[in-house]
């Protein structure tokens, strides 16, 4: 699946959307995913998608880690998981 969002604000907004959640940037709340039922994992400090894929998870929600998402994966790992 694979989509890709971005939103130019002061630092850029990137989610990368998957089967069964996404990979987001600091912008969005896992607590919010909580309440809605989303798969999220969260990293920061980034400026594209290669970054992200580099870049450690700081965050995730209920429904991630139900997926095997643990903060300290790779943005990369945290993708596989939710595709």
């Amino acid at each position: 699946m694979n989509d890709k969002l971005r939103y130019d604000l002061a630092k850029p907004l990137l989610i990368i959307k998957e089967k069964n959640g996404f990979l987001a940037c600091a912008y969005i709340n896992p607590d919010t995913c909580n309440k809605t039922g989303e798969a999220c994992a969260i990293v920061s400090g980034i400026n594209n998608y290669d970054d992200m894929k580099n870049a450690k998870v700081i965050a995730v929600s209920e429904s991630a880690k139900n997926l095997g998402i643990k903060i300290g994966d790779s943005g990369q790992e945290a993708i596989e998981k939710l595709r």
